[in-house]
């Protein structure tokens, strides 16, 4: 029976498949979601991780759940102008505020990102990749695109959120997918 439990946790956190949109208001028209509570989080601006922690009572941490080399899904390796069979840096955590996961968080690191000063990108820990980003004036966001999602699970997140950071030639994707607690 604890394993059941196990696969339920598992697939309740897991990345739903997600069309993204360059607006709030196209995505609205797929799923109203998206102008409720979680418009909010959708427009946050500077560091989510910032804004997450001002909102713990206790504490806030991160969850690494997978980090390593992989394949980039096709539309990721479009959107960095990346070929779709390179490898990339793929890193998937959770972002848990007072012991519960809030939102879960996929980037997609290109191997020439990882050079240079970007090494350090792979040894991030659990510390939050936002630090890093927000705390180099190097770097810069583009604009937000606003994802809804294909949930196949009730506690899996309805929405989200992705932007290019780009520093010169060098870019990483980051997407951030709201758990529903941040949608009702």
């Amino acid at each position: 029976m604890p394993l059941k439990g196990f696969n339920h946790r598992a697939e309740a956190l897991a990345i739903p498949p997600t069309d993204w949109y360059r607006s709030l208001a196209a995505a609205g028209l797929r799923n109203p979601t998206v102008h409720g509570p979680a418009r909010y989080w959708l427009q946050v601006e500077g560091s989510l991780t910032r804004e997450l922690q001002l909102r713990c009572t206790r504490s806030f941490h991160v969850d690494v759940t997978r980090e390593g080399f992989a394949l980039p899904t096709r539309e990721e390796a479009r959107t960095l102008n990346i070929p779709e069979r390179q490898y990339a840096w793929v890193r998937e955590v959770h972002l848990c505020g007072d012991g519960e996961p809030w939102v879960l968080a996929r980037t997609i690191i290109p191997l020439a990102t990882l050079a240079g000063a970007g090494r350090c990108l792979r040894h991030l820990g659990r510390k939050p990749l936002g630090a890093w980003l927000f705390s180099n004036p190097l770097w810069q966001r583009g604009p937000f695109e606003t994802g809804v999602c294909h949930t196949n699970h009730p506690a899996q997140p309805p929405v989200a959120r992705r932007s290019r950071f780009y520093s010169g030639d060098k870019a990483l994707l980051v997407g951030e997918y709201f758990l529903p607690r941040f949608c009702h």
